[in-house]
Parts: structure tokens; C-alpha cells; sequence
């Protein structure tokens, strides 16, 4: 079902009465000069929200800025925080929109996507849990351990997220070479345009 729409919105949406009219996604894929501008944006804007991040964070976990209260940073950096996430998400989507089928089959796109949901988690469970009682260690050089915790997990994830980002431009693991397994599992290559060819089947 998903890959369905996907296969619609890759090929169909937007295509013109023409056998070689390009699609929007194919049209917005096979634009050279925006697509660059495209990604580049997505990189700066990912790295402006991870980077304004990573200051709370490590206030949190009374590494640095320890004479700061945290509302300080905190207020200070979210506007920036907002334009980087919100231009993030738009940017991210384009990306998406332009390759669905390629992202959807890539492990390295999965697995950022778990990891994007787990720092999107934390960020809930900070807000609505952890700094309930900020009034009480906003100014301690140390905050408790629960603020610790919540900043070491936004730390990892957010590395996570940016470092499948960046393995996704590889082609260690795409559908159609032969693959372990579980990467073809993994990846639903079987249901891909290339196939799945499982290593383990092939002539030693």
C-alpha cells in the first residue's frame, strides 16, 4: 500500500499527457542546479537546529556554560532552533518527494528515520516531563540526572541521524547487488524496481 502511493506520487503526480512528460518528482530529481541548492539548504538547516541543540545539551550536562542558567541558553537559541527545524522539514520533504522509492528501499534512510523519531521522543518527554521543576536546578551548575540523561540521549540521536544522512549518498547497500539477508529484508528489496539478490544463495 505504501509503496503504491509512493509509485504514484514517484511517477504519476504532476505528469503531463506526454509518454516523455516528466512527473513533478522527476522533473524536481532531474533539476540539476535546484537539487543542489536543494540539499545544501537541508545540510545548513540541519546543521543550525543539531548545533543550537548540542548548546542546551551540553548546559544540561554541566559540561559547559555552567554559570548560565539554562532558561538562558534555551530562550536564546530557540528562535534559531524553530527556522533550523522548520526549514529542516520542509527541505527534508522536497528531498523525500524527489526520490521516494530510492529513500524508501535505502537502509541508511530507515534507519535515520528511527533515530529522528527517538531524538523527536526525547524532545516530548524533556518538555513535558523532565523540566517540569526546571525552576529548581536552572541555575545549578549540575542539573539532575533525568536532565542528564534526556541531553546524552538527544546527543546520540541526533549524531545518529546526521551520520545515516550522510551514508545515505553511498551505495554499500542498495537494492539489486547481492546483500546479505537481512539487508534485503531490512530494505524490502524483493518489492524494489532492482530485486533482491540474497549473498548467501550465491556460488562460493
Amino acid at each position: 500500500m505504501l509503496r503504491d502511493f509512493l509509485v504514484w506520487l514517484a511517477t504519476r503526480l504532476g505528469k503531463g499527457p506526454g509518454e516523455y512528460d516528466l512527473s513533478w518528482s522527476e522533473a524536481l530529481a532531474g533539476s540539476l542546479n535546484f537539487w543542489g541548492l536543494l540539499e545544501g539548504t537541508h545540510v545548513l538547516a540541519l546543521m543550525l537546529f543539531a548545533g543550537t541543540i548540542f548548546l542546551v545539551d551540553l548546559r544540561l550536562l554541566g559540561v559547559a556554560f555552567k554559570k548560565t542558567p539554562v532558561s538562558v541558553i534555551s530562550d536564546r537559541v530557540l528562535p534559531l532552533t524553530v527556522a533550523g527545524f522548520l526549514l529542516m522539514v520542509l527541505t527534508g520533504v522536497a528531498l523525500f518527494y524527489a526520490k521516494p522509492l530510492v529513500y524508501y528501499h535505502n537502509l541508511w534512510f530507515r534507519l535515520k528515520l528511527v533515530f529522528l523519531a527517538l531524538a523527536l521522543i526525547n524532545i516530548l518527554v524533556f518538555h513535558w516531563r523532565v523540566q517540569r521543576n526546571r525552576h529548581d536546578w536552572d541555575a545549578a551548575p549540575r542539573p539532575p540526572a533525568p536532565a542528564r540523561i534526556s541531553a546524552t540521549v538527544s546527543i546520540l540521536a541526533w549524531v545518529a541521524v546526521i551520520t545515516f544522512g550522510r551514508f545515505i549518498a553511498y551505495d554499500w547497500y542498495e537494492c539489486g547487488k547481492p546483500l546479505p539477508r537481512w539487508a534485503n529484508a531490512a530494505q524490502e528489496c524483493a518489492t524494489s524496481d532492482r530485486g533482491a539478490i540474497d549473498l548467501e544463495d550465491m556460488p562460493q
